[in-house]
Formats: structure tokens, C-alpha cells, sequence
């Protein structure tokens, strides 16, 4: 690294947006540039994207980064890339592609889990990975192709990931990172391929699959010429192969600072929360769920549960309110909703109505797994209003997260927060009531870029561990803690209680709504 290379290139592939963000050496976002990523759909479950297309867009997003910053290329001392997590990216002869990905929003491999699920060494799988099963990773969906689609797994060469996918493209190195490797194949514990996870999975035979495993905090590659060519900048410059987008996000956002771990939860379309931990003190639940995820600090792991739903259940209850208006004559965009939730919030009442935010059609995954549950209110009466309703929904929020939280062990002693809808203060109040714990929000702008162009500074020497780089890119952005109010929490308390012994004793009655729904009507 020379004195000229003062910038750090963090690139974030998520299912919607790839974004390439640039970063000072310090952790001062500079720029950012993005192009929309497309993927389709199908009747049959299928979620599927174009590797080809991927890479193309990723080189595009570099070059609008070079379009923003002068010298971009020579002033970059290192390129690190994450990406949406599970999901199968499949390579062939020549490293090309094999079909499109399937992606994590995939739902194909419902059946190979419900039958793996069954089987007498999902236990034990389960306390390898410290990962319950379900359609969206890679294991999962492999076992179901090869049940299923032999010929697509006999034409491959390598099983990738979307950031290993880029990884090649800018590299030509077939690698996956040790996080998503122990998740799906491997042991939390080593970070290596474990064999009781691949054989419960059916998989022996498609060992040869699974890449190399490297960190990117310690080991890169250099940018090819013909990357170099396609991204407009230096071959030879240093990239890094980052850990699942996830964990990369609960990094830049602080799940770990002054050398302690810490929770965080981002609350967007999805809800996903974590814990930094020890190896030692991860505490794997009985139902099986959740994920552990490794961090890029030696022995420091995340444990990890997520709902299927978090801001969708408000852009739902707020949709009813816009067509409401709309049929008075008085319409509404969903921005000016979305500026009225504070408000709403601050009219209603602190009464004993709940929400259970299973909105998703796809069910819940965290910390339970019902591809039936649905959402519902519970405790309406007369009394109760537009607003009231609306709190009940913020507040479904914050008791999911509890949930959530309640699986993996004690409460957080502080929870660090990301996500666009933490800018309502109703959520913030909500979620730090629920949990009984401060909260404090990150102001970092892209928290995933964030987490990994950090493993590349500490990949070029840049800090000499994770922690020292946390101080100046993590801890300065956190803002101040903002503690829970008393009777708030014990007002929560008392909703949890009942929130959970109406989702567990709803759980027939929503197999049952399931069956009636895919019931022909008669005399259709």
C-alpha cells in the first residue's frame, strides 16, 4: 500500500440493490454508487437470478464509483465484497455458469426440509451448525436438487455464494468465507466443513462441491487484469472475500465495540437480530432455529434469529389507511403516512391490545418456524381506534424481537439499532421498552460496506486487529443511549407473557386456516 492509496471499496450485493461504497481509511464514507439488481419468480416457488447479469452489474457499479471519486483507481489500496446470504450459485467447466442462482427467497426445497427436518440426524446437524434447517440455504437446496435435478449438480464444479460468485469474477479464485461455510456445511465451533452436517444432509457424494474456505481478514487476492478492465481500475489492487451480508450489516453497525460484544438488530422489510458471543456461550434451543454465524474476530461468533416480517407489517396497516382515505376523497402518499406513525402513536392509549406480525405469506422463521403462521390482533374492543391499532402493530414489532432475543438466552444489556424505520421514535421506544434495555442507533449510512471494506483494512494492515478498527469506524458513529422507561417495561412484561401463549396456542388454528384456504369452493 503506498501513501496515494487512501481508499477502502466496500461492495454490498444484496437481492435488490448492489452497491460499491467508498471509505477513507478512517471510516468516512466518501461515496456510493448502485444498480438495481433483478431477479424473477415463479409459481412453482422459484426465486432465480442471472450470475451472468450479477457480475455485469457489480462492474457497473464500480465504474459509477469511479464516476464520483477522481483517481478512484489509483488512490484504492483494497476491494472487499459481501452479499446476500444461502441461496446457490453454481459453476461449471471454465468457472461458467451452470443456470441461474437460486436465491435465498427460493422455496423449492420445501419438501427435502420437511423430510430432513424428520430424520434422525437433523440433532445432531443442528448442533454442529448451531443453523436450523429451512429452504433458503444452500445444504438445503443441493439435497433437493440432487433428489430432484441430479444432472444440474453433475454439470457443476463448485457450489458458490453471490459475494463468492463476484469473488471469482474479480479474482478468479474459487473460495467461500468461513462463516457461510460452518452455517450450512460446516461447525461454528472449527469454521471447517464438518462431516455429520454433510452427511445428514445427504451429501457425501457432492463433497467435491464445497469450496476452499478463506478469511478475508487475513488472506486476499489480486484484481485481475480482465476485472480490472470491466471495473475501471488497477489490476493487482488487494480484494477481500467478506463474511455473509448479515453479519458484515451487525458489524458496521456495532454488535461489537470497546472490545465487547453487544446485540444489534435491523429493522427492515425483515427483522434480524443478533448477539455477539463467545463460542462457549452460545445457548442452541430446543426447537432448532435461528443461526450461528461466525464474526471476523478469533472465538466471536453471532447468534442469530430473524422474522420473516418486520416494516412490512406497517407498510400493510398503513396501505389500509391510504385506501381508507383515498375512498373519503382524501389521499394520502405512503411518505406522508410514514411521517403521521409518531403522532397516531402519541394519541392512542397504552392498552392490552396485541399484534402478532406474521404478515408474510411465507409464515415465520424466527424463533419459531410455521409457514402457516398469519398475523392477528388480539384484546380489540369498541373502544379501540385507527391509532390504537397502529400501536399494537409498532409494538407486535418489538415484542417479536423479544422473542427473538428470548431464544438465544438473557436479554441484550444494550442493543444497537439499524434500519431506516429506527428513525420512528414510536419503534425505538417500542423495541427498548421490550427488550428492558438502552437502545442506540447507528448513523452509519451502509452498514454492510461498512462491515466488509473493515476486514480489508485489516487484511492490508491498516489496523492490526478488528477491535482497533471498531473504534474509529464503528464506536464514534453509535448515538447516545436511550434508556427504557420503567413502566413501559413492565407494561411489556406483562403483553409478552400473553404474546406468547397466543402464538403457541393459535398454531392449530392457523393449520386449520391454511387447509381451508387450499380447499376448492363448492359448486364452482
Amino acid at each position: 500500500m503506498t501513501s496515494t492509496q487512501t481508499i477502502i471499496i466496500g461492495i454490498d450485493a444484496g437481492t435488490s440493490v448492489i452497491k460499491a461504497v467508498a471509505f477513507d481509511l478512517s471510516g468516512r464514507q466518501i461515496a456510493t454508487a448502485s444498480v438495481r439488481n433483478r431477479y424473477t419468480t415463479g409459481d412453482n416457488g422459484s426465486a432465480t437470478q442471472s450470475l451472468d447479469q450479477t457480475w455485469l452489474d457489480c462492474a457497473s457499479a464500480l465504474r459509477g464509483l469511479g464516476e464520483k471519486v477522481a483517481d478512484l483507481a489509483s488512490c484504492t489500496a483494497a476491494i472487499a465484497v459481501t452479499g446476500q446470504g444461502d441461496g446457490t450459485w453454481l459453476v461449471g467447466h471454465g468457472n461458467m455458469p451452470v443456470a441461474d442462482a437460486w436465491l435465498w427467497l427460493d422455496a423449492r426445497a420445501a419438501p427435502t426440509v420437511t423430510s430432513l427436518a424428520g430424520g434422525t440426524q437433523n440433532r445432531a446437524r443442528f448442533e454442529a451448525t448451531g443453523t436450523g434447517l429451512n429452504t433458503c440455504q444452500q445444504g438445503a437446496q443441493l439435497a433437493h436438487m440432487d433428489r430432484f435435478t441430479p444432472d444440474l449438480l453433475d454439470r457443476a464444479e463448485a457450489a458458490l455464494h453471490c459475494k463468492d460468485w463476484l469473488y471469482l469474477n474479480l479474482t478468479g479464485v474459487r473460495a467461500t468465507d468461513p462463516s457461510e461455510a460452518s452455517f450450512t456445511f460446516g461447525n461454528f465451533r472449527t469454521r471447517q466443513y464438518d462431516a455429520v452436517v454433510i452427511d445428514a444432509l445427504g451429501l457425501d457424494h457432492r463433497r467435491g462441491l464445497l469450496p476452499e474456505i478463506i478469511d478475508g481478514s487475513e488472506i486476499s487476492h489480486p484484481l485481475t487484469s480482465e476485472a480490472a478492465k470491466a471495473c475501471g481500475l488497477l489490476a493487482g489492487t488487494p480484494v477481500c472475500l467478506g463474511y455473509v451480508d448479515m453479519v458484515m450489516t451487525a458489524l458496521g453497525a456495532g454488535v461489537r465495540s470497546d472490545a465487547r460484544n453487544a446485540a444489534c438488530s435491523t429493522i427492515g422489510s425483515t427483522g434480524v437480530h443478533l448477539r455477539a458471543k463467545s463460542v462457549a456461550d452460545v445457548q442452541l434451543n430446543r426447537e432448532g432455529t435461528g443461526y450461528v454465524i461466525a464474526l471476523p474476530i478469533p472465538g466471536i461468533v453471532t447468534q442469530v434469529q430473524t422474522n420473516m416480517g418486520a416494516t412490512i407489517n406497517i407498510d400493510w396497516i398503513l396501505e389500509v389507511a391510504a385506501y381508507l382515505m383515498a375512498e373519503a376523497g382524501k389521499p394520502a402518499s405512503h411518505a406522508d403516512l410514514i411521517a403521521r406513525i409518531d403522532g397516531w402513536f402519541a394519541e392512542s392509549r397504552p392498552g392490552a391490545v396485541l399484534y402478532h406480525p406474521y404478515i408474510s405469506e411465507a409464515g415465520e422463521r424466527g424463533p419459531f418456524v410455521n409457514a402457516n403462521a398469519r398475523a392477528g390482533f388480539t384484546g380489540l374492543s369498541m373502544r379501540h381506534g385507527f391509532p390504537d391499532l397502529l400501536r399494537s402493530v409498532v409494538e407486535g414489532l418489538g415484542l417479536a424481537t423479544r422473542d427473538c432475543y428470548a431464544a438465544m438466552g438473557t436479554m441484550p444489556e444494550e442493543l444497537r439499532l439499524t434500519g431506516g424505520a429506527t428513525r420512528s421514535l414510536a419503534l425505538r421506544r417500542s423495541l427498548s421498552a421490550a427488550v428492558n434495555a438502552p437502545i442506540r442507533q447507528s448513523r452509519r449510512e451502509e452498514t454492510g460496506a461498512a462491515g466488509v471494506a473493515m476486514m480489508a483494512a485489516v487484511a492490508v494492515g491498516v489496523y492490526s486487529s478488528m477491535d482497533d478498527c471498531i473504534a474509529d469506524w464503528v464506536t464514534p458513529l453509535l448515538g447516545d443511549p436511550e434508556t427504557p422507561d420503567a413502566n413501559e417495561a413492565h407494561r411489556f412484561d406483562r403483553l409478552f407473557s400473553a404474546y406468547t401463549d397466543v402464538r403457541q396456542a393459535m398454531a392449530p388454528a392457523w393449520d386449520k386456516l391454511a387447509e381451508a384456504a387450499t380447499t376448492s369452493p363448492v359448486g364452482a
